[in-house]
């Protein structure tokens, strides 16, 4: 009988302990690990747990091109924007050349921050030539507007609590009407033609007499259009509201509606002054220093700095409401501060009546208000929780059965050698739970249905390693050596099938996680994985455990049971060694006979 050669297979085979002793340290590690950080079980994704699922598709607008730059820059502050309201599980990827997927979690912000995705048109502040509000409504105050730490002189905070019968700036309103509120729409239209050599609205646009001069004949046509548009908008009509979003373009007057204070207003609005990309952050605080509660803190760039120093240079001249400014983010107003003085340094700070949702929600806007592109929402799908439960169910189930069915395989054909494979798949399993509940609060990997899939196919990716291996065993048997020398000798050329196998397996994994977006994702980066951690099993676990098994009387002697017995293998007789007799009387050695 051959014996085993000596060297790394030799110590391999005599203490194969030590494999089994690592690959248990590396279990309870992991799993203490997992225990301590309190994620014990692996997060589930939107199929699984319940949310919703958004699909948003690019247009170019206004010269902007859809390329991987904008988009990943638009992935970017999607991603942001929702975090920021505290949905930090929130999922924001592409999909193909101009799509975006969002996945936003069952939670208490899940609805605001689908509202905010859905935000998704560029931020303007633009000077407010006229507004009232619509439908009849009584005027609320609204924030105002105060430079913050850039050391300039600081106006008005807020209403100071005189909140009565006021404009959306905080001043009394005698009426509701538009000529009440400093002059009559069609002069600040008129004055508003002429701008200054700033590029912001002249002293003229803001209040001063309008010029002798008439302007143009187009522009007074484009006047009397803006004035009826106006005249005839009713904010709290949503048809009206969307109709007067549409017209948004940066280089022209618009009117517009703003709900603030729960109050509809309407508005005439001038050119943008700054764009909401030379906003570089904004944040909600609250004032612990003074009586002005929930503010929003927002600093500029160095050109946007400028523009709203320029701009609310020209806007503190003037009387309500051509002393505000409107914070225009898809078309509507969301907020329209006033101005005392100008703002210089870059910062500024929003104040008055805030609530913490409020202030919050408009600092977000602020920050991540402006994308390079604009997107129209496709499909929205909403996954309940008990919906997402009876899939997990169902995948769970399926894969039950199929490890069910790979069991009565390995019962029925290996016998006692299924014992091997069974306790194979049980670290296996046991890795893999460990690793992705750890995966998720790490890397922010969600078990989707897809990826329940992966694992599923995994089973038999597991057990192909395993038969592979028991195949090379029994090949050694027939040959006729015993099972110690057979367990040795087959792994080498097992081991170079099973490494070949799972490269395959991986790269084929690898390249659809590369090519493919969303759930398909989670299928591939669950089978690399369980690929992985294939490998590492059969090396550190199976292997050994074979070996020890060998030195078992009842694997060592072939029991009928063992699924290793020579005579059901229909083995050859038992190798042995024959030696040439040695001396004188050997005789003649015939080389034919050799």
């Amino acid at each position: 009988m051959a014996a085993p050669k000596k060297g790394r297979g030799a110590s391999t085979q005599s203490k194969p302990g030590r494999s089994l002793v690592l690959i248990l340290i590396a279990i309870v590690a992991m799993t203490g690990g997992m225990f301590l950080a309190g994620h014990t079980t692996p997060r589930l994704g939107i199929d699984l747990a319940g949310g919703t699922s958004i699909t948003l598709k690019a247009k170019a607008d206004q010269g902007s091109a859809i390329n991987k730059a904008n988009m990943d820059t638009a992935v970017d502050i999607m991603n942001r924007r929702v975090n920021g309201l505290g949905v930090s599980e929130a999922e924001v990827q592409t999909q193909g050349d101009d799509h975006i997927i969002v996945n936003i979690p069952k939670g208490t912000n899940s609805k605001e921050a689908q509202q905010q995705v859905g935000t998704t048109a560029k931020l303007y502040f633009r000077p407010v030539l006229a507004s009232e509000p619509s439908g009849g409504a009584t005027p609320k105050p609204s924030p105002s507007t105060s430079s913050g730490a850039s050391g300039s002189p600081s106006p008005s905070a807020s209403p100071s609590g005189d909140q009565k019968a006021t404009s959306p700036s905080g001043s009394p309103s005698p009426s509701a009407t538009a000529t009440s509120q400093g002059r009559a729409v069609s002069d600040a239209l008129k004055a508003d033609a002429t701008p200054s050599p700033t590029g912001s609205p002249s002293a003229k646009s803001s209040g001063a007499p309008a010029s002798p001069s008439a302007p143009a004949t187009g522009a007074t046509d484009d006047t009397k259009k803006l004035q009826a548009a106006y005249a005839a908008l009713d904010c709290t009509k949503p048809a009206d509201r969307a109709k007067a979003g549409q017209a948004n373009k940066p280089s022209e007057p618009v009117v517009a509606c703003g709900e603030i204070n729960k109050v509809w207003y309407k508005y005439v609005l001038g050119p943008a002054a700054v764009d909401g990309t030379e906003v570089k952050n904004a944040k909600a605080v609250f004032d612990t220093q003074g009586a002005s509660g929930w503010q929003v803190q927002m600093n500029f760039t160095s050109s946007g700095a400028k523009k709203f120093a320029d701009v609310t240079s020209e806007l503190a001249k003037n009387q309500a409401p051509q002393n505000e400014f409107g914070i225009v983010l898809d078309g509507d107003v969301v907020s329209s501060p006033f101005v005392q003085q100008a703002i210089t340094g870059g910062q500024a700070e929003i104040s008055g009546s805030f609530k913490q949702e409020e202030a919050q929600s408009l600092a977000n806007m602020l920050s991540y208000g402006a994308l390079p592109l604009s997107f129209q929402e496709e499909t929205v799908t909403t996954v309940t929780a008990a919906l997402g439960g009876e899939q997990l169910k169902a995948g769970l189930l399926a894969g039950a059965i199929g490890l069910v069915l790979v069991v009565i395989y390995l019962v029925a054909y290996y016998r006692g050698l299924s014992l091997v494979a069974m306790a194979s798949l049980l670290v296996s399993a046991i890795l893999t739970y460990v690793i992705m509940s750890l995966l998720g609060p790490a890397i922010g990997f969600a078990l989707n249905l897809p990826a329940v899939c992966g694992a599923i196919v995994a089973i038999g990716i597991t057990a192909d390693s395993f038969i592979v291996y028991f195949e090379r065993i029994r090949d050694e048997i027939r040959e006729g050596r015993t099972l110690r020398p057979a367990v040795e000798r087959a792994w080498p050329r097992a081991r170079r099938t099973i490494l070949v196998s799972d490269f395959v397996s991986f790269l084929a994994a690898a390249v659809l996680f590369i090519v493919t977006v969303g759930k398909v994702q989670g299928f591939a980066f669950t089978l690399g994985l369980t690929t992985v951690l294939d490998v590492v099993v059969v090396f550190f676990f199976t292997k050994p455990l074979m070996t020890l098994l060998a030195r078992r009387k009842f694997f060592a002697d072939g029991h009928k049971w063992s699924g290793l017995d020579p005579q059901s293998l229909g083995a050859k007789p038992p190798l042995r060694r024959t030696r040439r007799p040695s001396g004188p009387s050997a005789g003649p050695v015939d080389p034919k006979g050799a």
